[in-house]
Formats: structure tokens, C-alpha cells, sequence
């Protein structure tokens, strides 16, 4: 995809459209977010806009669209990735990105695809988006924005601050009495190996 032909400003009037008005305001933050940490860690700035722009393109879609989407259009989605209705937008939004809006890089589709559940062994433009979605400023928790932030401004600092996510992530779904995929776990574990790394190393 040429990135000049992806129009930002329709492509906010198309998620007025979808989105409820919450809901419109994370994605916004979340490409602010993004931005913020593609330049801060030498990443794409513009794939970055794009990618969390429409990470979420598809989060108000009715469950029983999404489903439907899934069992007919997505070839890749395991059985294990259905067990909470939370997460079922972020391979419709992958697929709406693609379909509705041409886009094709294979990096900001994945980004999209994994920023809920994510999986092992993401590249840094996956965990970008993922942390973008965690951290952008409507979420009202300022402290641990900040704190991620720093982790990320360290050497190999971007692990630490994704299994600083993932071990808030499992605390909320405990919490909430949600079910926790196996990918999660498995997420998690190879965190927990690559933040010792990473810690070994600042």
C-alpha cells in the first residue's frame, strides 16, 4: 500500500460512523500513542497513525456480526480465541482494515490483529501498537502510562513494558471472573523470559 493514498481524515469520519463516541476517542488516542512510540523507538511514524487509527475499526460491530465475519471470512482464528467476546474485533478490525480501506502491509494488519491477545515472539511494531492500545491517554491512569513509559525508554525496555501490560491485563480478567485464553498464558510466559533478559541487561 502506498500510505499517501490512506486517507486519515475519511477514515475518522468512517469511524464516527461505527464507533460510539468513547470508543472513537481511544482509537484517536491510541494513534496519538503509537506516534508517540514509533519515534520513540525508531519505528514506522506513519505506519504507526495507521495501525492505531484502526486497531479498533471493528469493536462495535454486534458479536453476532463479528462471528459471522470470523466463520466466514477468517481462515486463522482458533477456537481458543473465542472463548471471550471481548477480543473477537481484533481480527474483524484486521479484516475491515484490509477490505474497506485497501490496506495491505502485512506488518499494521498483524499489529491489528494481535493488539488484544497478542502472541509469542511479536515483533516491536506489534507491541507498539499493542502498549499504544494500553496506554493512550483516555484511559485515565496516568501512573501507569508513565511507568510503561519509562520501561519502554530503557535498553530492550519495550519487553518490560509489555509484561508490565499483560500482568495488569490477567490481574483485570481475574478480577472480572472473564475466561483467560492459553495464548495469553503462553504470552505471558515468554514475557516473563524476555523482561528477565531485558532486565539483566539496563
Amino acid at each position: 500500500m502506498v500510505y499517501t493514498e490512506f486517507n486519515i481524515e475519511e477514515a475518522k469520519n468512517w469511524l464516527k460512523e461505527h464507533l460510539n463516541e468513547e470508543r472513537y476517542n481511544h482509537s484517536i488516542g491510541t494513534m496519538e500513542a503509537a506516534v508517540e512510540l514509533a519515534r520513540m523507538l525508531n519505528l514506522d511514524e506513519n505506519k504507526a497513525q495507521i495501525a492505531g487509527l484502526m486497531h479498533d475499526c471493528a469493536k462495535c460491530f454486534p458479536n453476532d456480526k463479528l462471528l459471522k465475519i470470523i466463520h466466514d471470512e477468517l481462515t486463522d482464528v482458533q477456537d481458543s480465541e473465542l472463548v471471550n467476546y471481548k477480543t473477537l474485533h481484533a481480527p474483524v478490525s484486521a479484516y475491515v482494515a484490509q477490505h474497506e480501506f485497501g490496506i495491505t502491509d502485512p506488518e499494521i494488519l498483524s499489529a491489528i490483529r494481535w493488539h488484544t491477545l497478542g502472541k509469542v515472539e511479536m515483533s516491536n511494531f506489534e507491541k507498539m501498537i499493542f502498549l499504544a492500545d494500553k496506554i493512550e491517554k483516555s484511559r485515565h491512569n496516568e501512573e501507569f502510562r508513565n511507568e510503561c513509559m519509562a520501561l519502554v525508554a530503557m535498553k530492550n525496555g519495550l519487553s518490560l513494558a509489555m509484561f508490565r501490560c499483560y500482568q495488569e491485563t490477567i490481574k483485570s480478567l481475574v478480577d472480572r471472573k472473564l475466561a483467560i485464553c492459553h495464548v495469553t498464558i503462553s504470552v505471558y510466559n515468554d514475557l516473563l523470559a524476555s523482561s528477565k533478559m531485558a532486565e539483566q541487561e539496563n
